[in-house]
């Protein structure tokens, strides 16, 4: 059973990460103090220094040699699936809209798990969440934001500077016609696509190996390998100047967030009808994933239930710090972060309740 003391908890954990959000909100909206630009660099520097210094962090801690692989499997498996749901929706809805389907796998699959989840889960299901949390956590860091990266990489490339499909082989209306008459352009026009897709992702390729967070989630799962099978330590004056930048990198997502809550008209920056339905992806959609994927994998008993309790948790920070250097729906991603917060209390413990009939 849930204590006070232990929403309390909850609480504490939520409350400093509105606190930094409303004084960078006021701060901007009140005070003046950043212009547009000045905000702009303060989310690429979250983006470029906090949160990878942060993924490091995160990754280097946990041990890759004690892992529950059925919630591994499960929640890459509910990921997957969320994936697949996404672009068969948006094949029908909006072709070729990659960054609907970026922003739907945020929401649906990405919680913010480090500060609301652990605590939380914690007072629910005892030292058993406070140890399987974490392994989500990794994967997360490690996986899917660099999946997440490589999107918008993707996604920005389609429709940026890459040689054009035609280009090799003259007009393309000319190559349209004679698709239909000659068998040999035909394998032509072929051969150019598959030209142009090498591009794209060669390019795409290339940023995101560029990208400080694939550096950082490779180094910290190559260190935590080494860490926990020889007992070895980072030298302090490391240790120090990474912790230095990485405990704040949470903290400054939010104040990012809030800069940005502050240069919108109004705080639901996506409107009413897009918050319901993102609302309605993140506490619904995803927990619905997840409970198929764990049942598929095996998982049973507390496992099941922290899996499925943990993907109701609200939307994670900083998927919409990449987000809004991408400028892929950060309205949505904002306003996802900004209530899901406020409601995730009352829809966890429901879930839980339900959960434990």
């Amino acid at each position: 059973m849930i204590s006070l003391l232990d929403v309390y908890h909850v609480v504490s954990a939520t409350v400093p990460l509105y606190f930094a959000m409303m004084l960078a909100y006021t701060s901007v909206k009140y005070w003046r103090l950043f212009t547009p630009d000045q905000c702009s660099g303060i989310n690429k520097f979250v983006a470029k220094f906090s949160i990878p210094l942060l993924s490091f962090q995160v990754i280097s801690s946990n041990n890759p040699y004690k892992m529950n692989l059925k919630l591994i499997f499960s929640d890459f498996l509910q990921k997957l699936l969320a994936l697949l749901v996404l672009t068969l929706l948006t094949k029908f809805s909006h072709r070729g809209r990659l960054n609907w389907v970026i922003t739907g796998l945020s929401l649906a699959t990405l919680p913010n798990t480090l500060i609301l989840g652990i605590p939380l889960l914690k007072a629910m299901y005892g030292v058993d969440a406070e140890k399987l949390l974490p392994q989500i956590v990794v994967l997360q860091s490690l996986v899917w934001y660099n999946l997440l990266l490589f999107l918008f990489e993707l996604n920005a490339t389609n429709e940026s500077s890459i040689t054009p499909a035609a280009e090799n082989t003259g007009d393309q209306d000319t190559l349209q016609e004679a698709q239909s008459k000659d068998a040999g352009e035909e394998a032509q026009i072929r051969i150019t696509r598959k030209i142009k897709t090498m591009r794209i992702l060669l390019t795409v390729g290339k940023k995101l190996i560029g990208n400080p967070n694939f550096h950082a989630t490779l180094v910290g799962l190559i260190w935590a390998s080494i860490r926990f099978r020889w007992g070895l330590k980072l030298p302090e004056i490391v240790d120090k100047s990474i912790l230095i930048l990485s405990t704040g990198g949470l903290g400054m997502a939010m104040f990012s967030l809030g800069l940005f809550m502050a240069l919108r008209p109004s705080i639901i920056a996506c409107g009413i009808r897009l918050a319901v339905v993102s609302m309605a992806i993140k506490f619904f959609a995803g927990p619905a994933l997840m409970a198929v994927s764990s049942v598929a994998i095996g998982l049973r008993h507390t496992d099941l239930r922290i899996a499925i309790v943990q993907a109701a948790l609200p939307q994670g920070i900083v998927p919409f710090v990449f987000a809004k250097e991408y400028n892929v729906h950060p309205d949505i991603l904002s306003t996802g972060v900004i209530f899901g917060m406020l409601i995730c209390l009352p829809i966890a413990l429901a879930y839980y309740s339900l959960l434990a009939l």
